[in-house]
């Protein structure tokens, strides 16, 4: 049969005049028209990160500053400190900067020998150490560390904290990129309590504009963090902008971080735990100085516990710590306290998502661990790194952080529906967030009461996880008859990185007496092993090479994809499910240094590290 040929023209007239004809416009071919967004991507980045700028890092960096520092992160090769040329191997989506408010750029204008800042007695002094050296460097850093409680007028005023605050936003401005880098304005405040680290990273949800309309503000206003959200809710209310704080390093604080009282030793009521979460969604799970999932004495059963602890002492080494602190310095015992407390005011103080930092000072963002630069310029690569001294004690060698307990980690994971400053601000709200050790590891987790394991490969499973459940950073209504929660995970391994060893979920709930309880189930591994009669997985294996510093993925499993319907579900009790993703063992950072310097790494040093992924939780409230 011959086939009509239609001129394109007129088939083009001819639609025109039919679509003139109909009043409505038909029903889409595109399945996507018409419908919100959902978030399709995952973005990478660092909410933690600290330039010369910052009074502790300057003392030692000078060379990289916050510009130097948003080129590195979105991929352009800079110059470190150490003189050695540096790149990522795959650029981040996203960076916040986040000097220290304290003493806001006051190295660098100490080594440009500022006349205002030599006419103090501080100014003077520590100008002239850190023109003497490396050794007179330090020691004016740890001077100015140390009088942090104790504010010069001179040396933090106003108008010099203007001019530093004004260059930064501005910068971070320029660099911004909606729809490929974000860069977020951001600050750090220091407190602690005799070093018991109590510091939050501060981020704007908005550009220059906005946050030039207040300045940072620092542990010389006040170290108790209500006043901090104050000063938050205050710019909130000036500018009709937004902005959040992330805790970090719970496990130097010596039992404070997640204390459950306020500074002021009062209980707490339902007005600070509001104003906790509200102005707090997420902390910052690892990074540099240590990891903060849980801990071996207060997760004695789960084999993964011990983790890159830094639990001797506080921040500075000056303080050994005690058992009865841990409980209130790790994630999953601060969420079962959260549920404990929820259960007495009505609102949970601690419901936070997860995220991971580098805390880097210096201004790299380099936690590859093939390309760790360390956490301040007096540890970057060199031969003896792992024996320097990263943090020293004031009163006991012994509590001294030396260089190969360093972290090569962690980066953030953000689920949202685009590259701009805005939907990566309101994905952490909502706490779409995931905590990484360093691999960029892509897991997704959904909770609902009807999932079935036959829809863990589903083409449009992220559409019938929004539609029938709620994502990581969400909560599950009260629970309709007869049924539990199930969760649906995946978990896809860095394309450079590591294959995957198991997929967990972690839970923790309330029982009918309060008292607070913990499990870890494995939900999806690799290889096809078999659980023994205890239902405990085999070891995955180990490929590692250290002597070359390689490891082969013939183990473990590229995708892992998991169902997990919870077999002891009580609809009467508060609780929590967070999923887990582990890697097969690969070289850690100090298995590439002994291969790069040829050195021989004392016993103690590990070798191997085991990269791992921590999602935000998913909340069970029983009458929610």
């Amino acid at each position: 049969m011959k086939r009509r040929h239609v001129p394109w023209v007129l088939f083009s007239a001819m639609a025109g005049l039919a679509g003139s004809a109909r009043s409505e416009a038909p029903p889409s071919y595109s399945p996507h028209a018409g419908k919100t967004p959902i978030p399709r991507n995952v973005y990478f980045g660092d909410t933690h990160l600290h330039t010369s700028n910052s009074f502790d890092a300057g003392f030692a960096n000078d060379t990289v500053g916050p510009e130097e520092a948003f080129r590195f992160a979105r991929g352009e090769e800079v110059t470190a400190t150490n003189g050695m040329r540096i790149r990522l191997g795959r650029r981040l989506d996203f960076m916040a900067l986040t000097d220290h408010a304290e003493y806001l750029g006051l190295t660098p204008a100490l080594r440009r020998s500022d006349p205002g800042l030599l006419s103090t007695e501080y100014g003077r002094k520590w100008h002239d150490l850190l023109k003497s050296g490396y050794d007179g460097a330090f020691q004016a850093a740890m001077e100015a560390i140390g009088t942090v409680q104790a504010r010069d007028e001179k040396l933090e005023n106003e108008a010099f904290k203007r001019e530093v605050w004004d260059e930064t936003t501005t910068i971070a401005d320029r660099y911004d990129q909606p729809g490929a880098f974000t860069a977020f304005i951001g600050f750090e405040w220091t407190s602690e309590l005799t070093s018991r680290n109590l510091h939050r990273v501060v981020i704007f949800k908005e550009g220059a504009e906005h946050a030039r309309q207040v300045l940072p503000f620092s542990a010389f206003d006040s170290v108790d963090p209500e006043d901090l959200w104050t000063y938050m809710e205050s710019y909130e209310k000036a500018t009709g902008g937004n902005v959040l704080a992330i805790p970090h390093n719970g496990n130097l604080s010596n039992g404070l971080m997640f204390a459950v009282e306020t500074m002021s030793g009062k209980p707490f009521d339902r007005t600070y735990a509001e104003r906790r979460m509200r102005f707090e969604p997420l902390y910052e799970a690892t990074q540099i100085k240590g990891d903060g999932e849980t801990h071996p004495y207060l997760s004695p059963t789960d084999e993964f516990a011990d983790y890159e602890r830094w639990d001797a002492a506080n921040l500075t080494g000056s303080l050994p710590k005690t058992k009865d602190m841990l409980q209130y310095e790790y994630v999953r015992s601060a969420l079962k306290l959260g549920l404990q407390l929820e259960s007495q005011l009505g609102v949970n103080p601690f419901k936070f998502g997860l995220v991971s930092g580098t805390d880097a000072h210096t201004g790299l963002t380099a936690v590859e661990e093939n390309n760790f630069w360390g956490k301040h310029s007096g540890v970057e690569p060199n031969p003896k790194r792992f024996e320097d001294v990263v943090i020293k004690s004031p009163v006991d060698p012994k509590l001294d952080w030396l260089g190969w307990k360093q972290v090569s980690g962690g980066y953030a994971a953000v689920w949202a529906v685009e590259n701009t400053r805005a939907a990566l601000f309101e994905a952490m709200e909502r706490k779409e967030t995931y905590s990484t050790t360093g691999d960029r590891m892509l897991v997704r987790v959904f909770g609902g009461w009807d999932f079935r394991a036959d829809e863990i490969e589903r083409p449009d499973f992220a559409e019938q996880g929004y539609a029938r459940g709620v994502p990581m950073g969400g909560d599950l209504k009260s629970a309709p008859a007869g049924k539990v929660p199930t969760f649906l995970v995946r978990a896809l391994r860095d394309p450079d990185g590591a294959n995957l060893d198991r997929v967990q979920i972690v839970k923790g709930w309330l029982d009918a007496k309060g008292e607070a309880h913990e499990m870890v189930a494995d939900v999806a591994w690799s290889d096809g092993r078999k659980p023994s009669a205890n239902g405990k997985l085999p070891p995955v294996g180990n490929t590692v090479d250290v002597a070359n510093a390689t490891w082969t993925n013939t183990i473990g499993d590229a995708a892992l994809a998991g169902f997990w319907r919870d077999p002891d579900f009580d609809p009467k009790e508060r609780s929590f499910y967070y999923a887990r993703v582990i890697s097969i063992p690969k070289p850690r950072w100090t298995a590439y240094d002994a291969k790069f310097f040829e050195v021989e790494m004392p016993t103690e040093v590990p070798m191997l590290t085991t990269e791992r992924a921590y999602t935000s939780p998913i909340w069970y409230t029983p009458g929610n």
